[in-house]
């Protein structure tokens, strides 16, 4: 939207939840949108998620660094083709780290400055998971957790294409309170600290909201996390 009546700025959703608008630029994005159709080639590559009780997620995924599947992690791809789960890129770690520290700030404790009001973990954070979510027009993502890891780092989440609903909940449960916030392709949304093991889901795109240069139709959503596993 080139005109906004109310221009978009970083909001605190809750303690530790941060979005904040445009943080991609157009550029930053087609290249992302190019290393995603790359990554959803096979093998492991883009696939439908079954959860254990017989049912399917409406988005599908792409994994990067470690493989997750209901719910778990795997160095292959357990749940499809079988192939070693594709490499996590040491950019895309460094676009996570920059990413959390734009959204939450530089939390290392020094001499100088005291620990943070929040514990986010120790940073720099080695991200070296990526979960990459494609969503069309009719896709959804229940209430969950992002629980499976070892770490409690931040959640960076990152929009390209349609902007969606995403509904930002409590740890207690899956109901209220939530926040519902519009992320449009190139928001950035983190959250760590007391919000990291809140409850949220996505439940609903916006068919046909992509800006047009980008050459997307759907969304793609980019979750970087720090798994705390060894690598094998």
């Amino acid at each position: 939207m080139d005109a906004e009546l109310f221009p978009r700025s970083r909001t605190e959703i809750a303690p530790g939840a941060v979005h904040l608008p445009d943080w991609l630029t157009a550029g930053r994005q087609k290249e992302l949108l190019e290393a995603c159709r790359a990554w959803a080639r096979p093998p492991a590559g883009l696939r439908t998620v079954r959860t254990p009780g017989g049912g399917t997620m409406t988005s599908r995924q792409v994994c990067l660094g470690w493989h997750w599947y209901p719910y778990g992690y795997a160095s292959t791809v357990v749940d499809g083709d079988g192939a070693p789960v594709k490499e996590f890129p040491a950019w895309l770690g460094e676009l996570g780290r920059r990413a959390a520290r734009d959204a939450l700030g530089d939390h290392t404790p020094t001499e100088e400055a005291p620990p943070a009001a929040y514990d986010y973990g120790p940073a720099p954070y080695d991200y070296d998971i990526a979960l990459i979510n494609f969503y069309d027009a009719d896709a959804r993502m229940g209430m969950h957790r992002d629980s499976d890891e070892r770490s409690d780092a931040p959640v960076v989440s990152l929009s390209l294409g349609d902007t969606c609903v995403f509904r930002f909940g409590n740890t207690a449960s899956r109901g209220r309170p939530y926040t519902d916030v519009e992320l449009r392709s190139g928001d950035l949304f983190v959250f760590g600290g007391p919000a990291r093991l809140a409850h949220h889901g996505v439940p609903r795109v916006h068919a046909g909201t992509a800006p047009p240069e980008l050459g997307l139709t759907g969304r793609l959503n980019i979750t970087l996390r720090v798994s705390g596993l060894r690598s094998v």
